[in-house]
């Protein structure tokens, strides 16, 4: 087989049987699309390299100019790539010895409350304006991916007999998720629903809970990206802002209140809790500061 068949049968495997997210299957085909040009740049094929090869490919990739994260991108994509071969293909896993290079943590920047309130605030009333609020109400209140919001439909918001509403999302690998949803986020959806959806449907049997104004269907990751980016130029908010910082001020925020650890991995549908221990970091952050500025004998 060639190299693009073997890659091929690991990216099937990946969609299908690992139940990954198109993105995520993108992003390794993208990864090792640029390996297996590398690799035939020295007429070399997947079942006869050397862990030697996969170090070339890393000290390319760093001479190219490529950051430490993207280059650690490409080792796991590799590394995920011999180790399904080894057990489905016979072929030896030379590159479980080759570890991605270590990045530095970085603290997510989590906006402050009054940012969240003014960044919800910016949008009008039409309506565009009113679905926009409700996406911008229900990224911060469920802590969601913007990818997932998207895909989210209306029957995966319920409320229980106690009035309770939550939303059923849809994380990586479809693994599922509840996440309760608070009053205001639960208040701008209803407005949504009842004043701003039913005028951009172009059909009563569309399933997609966010649609574009345009063709009435569902809301692409990208148009939610633009949606939170000019909300944000409207409040005032110099620095980019991404519907990704919406997740990172929920859990930030949370952490704050006093929330467990252990709630916010699971509200955020993080399958370590060594990767929601990141925000901890943030909130530790933020006790220094307060102790420096307020404690009389901290200098």
């Amino acid at each position: 087989m060639t190299n693009q068949e073997l890659i091929q049968i690991f990216l099937d495997h990946c969609a299908v049987e690992r139940g990954l997210t198109k993105n995520s299957v993108s992003a390794y085909r993208r990864d090792l699309d640029k390996f297996n040009n590398f690799l035939s740049t020295q007429s070399m094929t997947l079942e006869n390299i050397g862990a030697t090869t996969i170090s070339d490919f890393v000290a390319y990739l760093r001479t190219s100019g490529l950051g430490e994260s993207s280059i650690a991108r490409h080792v796991v994509a590799i590394r995920s790539l011999f180790s399904f071969l080894s057990k489905d293909q016979g072929i030896m896993n030379v590159a479980k010895e080759i570890t991605p290079p270590r990045i530095p943590k970085r603290l997510p920047k989590a906006l402050s409350i009054s940012d969240i309130e003014s960044l919800i605030a910016s949008n009008s009333d039409d309506l565009s304006g009113v679905r926009d609020r409700a996406l911008i109400e229900t990224l911060y209140a469920t802590g969601a991916r913007v990818s997932e919001i998207v895909q989210l439909d209306t029957g995966d918001i319920s409320k229980s007999d106690n009035e309770t509403v939550t939303v059923k999302v849809r994380g990586k690998g479809g693994k599922e998720r509840l996440v309760p949803l608070g009053k205001f986020a639960q208040h701008a959806l209803d407005q949504y629903l009842t004043r701003s959806r039913p005028s951009l449907a172009k059909n009563s049997h569309q399933a997609a809970l966010f649609l574009n104004e345009k063709r009435g269907t569902r809301l692409s990751r990208q148009s939610a990206w633009q949606i939170v980016m000019s909300a944000a130029k409207r409040a005032g908010i110099e620095r980019e802002i991404s519907p990704h910082a919406l997740r990172h001020s929920f859990a930030t925020h949370l952490l704050d209140g006093g929330a467990d650890i252990r709630v916010v991995q699971e509200l955020l549908g993080h399958s370590s809790v060594t990767t929601t221990q990141i925000y901890t970091l943030v909130t530790i952050d933020k006790l220094r500061e307060s102790y420096a500025s307020a404690h009389p004998r901290s200098r």
